[in-house]
């Protein structure tokens, strides 16, 4: 910042009295002006990193993006692509998974294991199975309970027999 306004004002005023003002060394500043005027040796990669990511609609991480770049001529590691899209502030969108946390109660009866994993069964209506599974679509929670007779295999669920209730 300091150097930025010496390289300002050095046309106006002596260079020296400058410096002693902003108790800047001569070697630091002359460093720093030099770093000041190179130009950046990743600007054409970045406007290629950010092209990549605006034309996927914000959706593309560092591996993806590294992909485009590739099939599109660049030269570049995965590790060079991964440090420059945080510095040019480009934040993916997809949402990350979240861990379901559910509130679980005291445990009831443990019922009798009376398959003892024979699933097959000789004739219909004599063993019956049930799972529930739950999903979470946008914010809500979807519970699946599919009921299947181990003779045949076929689900005998009624056709809504879906519940639903808000995630949290």
């Amino acid at each position: 910042m300091k150097v930025r306004a010496v390289v300002y004002l050095k046309a106006q005023h002596r260079l020296d009295m400058l410096l002693e003002v902003s108790r800047l060394a001569w070697s630091t500043f002359f460093y720093h002006q030099t770093l000041l005027s190179n130009r950046d040796p990743h600007a054409e990669l970045n406007a290629a990193i950010t092209a990549a990511f605006r034309s996927n609609h914000g959706r593309y991480r560092y591996r993806r993006i590294h992909l485009v770049l590739v099939h599109a001529g660049w030269q570049v590691t995965n590790e060079t692509v991964l440090t420059l899209i945080p510095a040019l502030g480009l934040i993916c969108r997809v949402r990350q998974k979240k861990k379901c946390n559910s509130y679980r109660t005291e445990v009831g009866k443990v019922a009798p294991n009376v398959l003892d994993r024979n699933f097959s069964a000789s004739a219909p209506n004599q063993k019956w199975v049930n799972d529930v599974t739950e999903f979470c679509v946008g914010n809500q929670k979807l519970y699946l309970s599919p009921l299947m007779d181990l003779f045949d295999r076929e689900d005998q669920s009624p056709t809504r027999s879906a519940r639903h209730r808000t995630c949290s």
